[in-house]
Parts: C-alpha cells; sequence; structure tokens
C-alpha cells in the first residue's frame, strides 16, 4: 500500500515538474500544446473511490495552475476529466471486476481497448481545456485546430509514456 502510495506521489510530481518546465513552453506550429499531466489521472487505479478521484485531479490541476498562472483553468478541466473517468472508461471495460489489476493499462485491459480509453479522455480534456480557455475571444476554425492538435500530440506522449511503464528495468515487457 505505502509502495503504490509513493509511486504514486512520485508520478504526480514528476508530471507537475514535466508539465510546467518542458511541455508548457512547446507550441507546434501554434496550435498544439502537449498536456501530459493528464497521464495522472488515467493511470490512477479503476478502484480509487470517486471522491478521491475528484480530490486527486483537482489538486494535480491546482499544481500546474500555480506554475503557469493559468488561474484554475486546469484545476476545473481535470477536475471534470476525473469525475468522468470512470462512466469513460466503463464505456469500453464494463465489467471492472474483469481485470487483472485495477490500474489501467496496456496489459491489463488491451492494447486496444487502453488506446480508445486514453484518446477519449485526451478528447474530453482538449475540449473542455480549449472551450473554456477561448470563452472570451471564439474563433471556430481555431478552436477546433487547437483541441485536434493538442488531442493529437497528448495522445501520441500519453501512449509513449505507457509503453514507457510497462517495460520493465531489463528492457523487456512485463
Amino acid at each position: 500500500m505505502a509502495k503504490t502510495f509513493l509511486s504514486f506521489l512520485l508520478l504526480f510530481v514528476v508530471l507537475v515538474l514535466a508539465q510546467v518546465t518542458i511541455f508548457n513552453h512547446i507550441w507546434l506550429f501554434g496550435v498544439a500544446m502537449p498536456l501530459v499531466f493528464i497521464f495522472f489521472i488515467i493511470s490512477l487505479p479503476v478502484t480509487t473511490p470517486t471522491n478521491w478521484m475528484l480530490t486527486l485531479g483537482f489538486l494535480i490541476g491546482l499544481a500546474v495552475d500555480i506554475f503557469s498562472n493559468t488561474a484554475g483553468l486546469n484545476a476545473l478541466c481535470c477536475t471534470i476529466l476525473a469525475g468522468l473517468r470512470r462512466p469513460l472508461f466503463r464505456l469500453y471495460v464494463p465489467r471492472e471486476e474483469d481485470l487483472i489489476n485495477p490500474v489501467p493499462s496496456i496489459k491489463s485491459t488491451g492494447g486496444a481497448t487502453y488506446t480508445k480509453y486514453v484518446l477519449t479522455m485526451t478528447l474530453v480534456y482538449c475540449i473542455v481545456y480549449f472551450i473554456v480557455d477561448s470563452a472570451g475571444f471564439f474563433n471556430a476554425t481555431t478552436l477546433a485546430l487547437r483541441i485536434a492538435a493538442s488531442s493529437v500530440l497528448t495522445f501520441l506522449l500519453l501512449m509513449a509514456l505507457a509503453g514507457i511503464a510497462s517495460w520493465n528495468k531489463s528492457g523487456k515487457k512485463k
């Protein structure tokens, strides 16, 4: 239990630091921004109670907001994503009891199911993020382009993180 808590705490800190020091400064072609810190919400065990999911989602969003000067934007979006996580997961895995491991991963859910789950979570986050971000200055073309480009970039980076996480220290898949 303590080992799991420490591994998720380390994941929290590493993802927040990576987001605020590296990924917040990347804007590919002025439209695509990677939002890799949502990997924390995606990776939490499906057995996590809803209250804890909402709290942890809010906290990781708040941590990114504090260092990014985004005034609660990420806290709002992460809380919404954390609240929608279980229903979105159940779209692809109707019985959580069938999972080998309660932590969503390529190994526990299968490659196709995990890919659909990560893509859906990424799209939901990017849609909410960019709609709230552009509330005052609305340009439908730019909004759609930012949502699509950021979703693709974030999805690719999250799948790369998932692939790295599935490898053990010997270099072979777990």
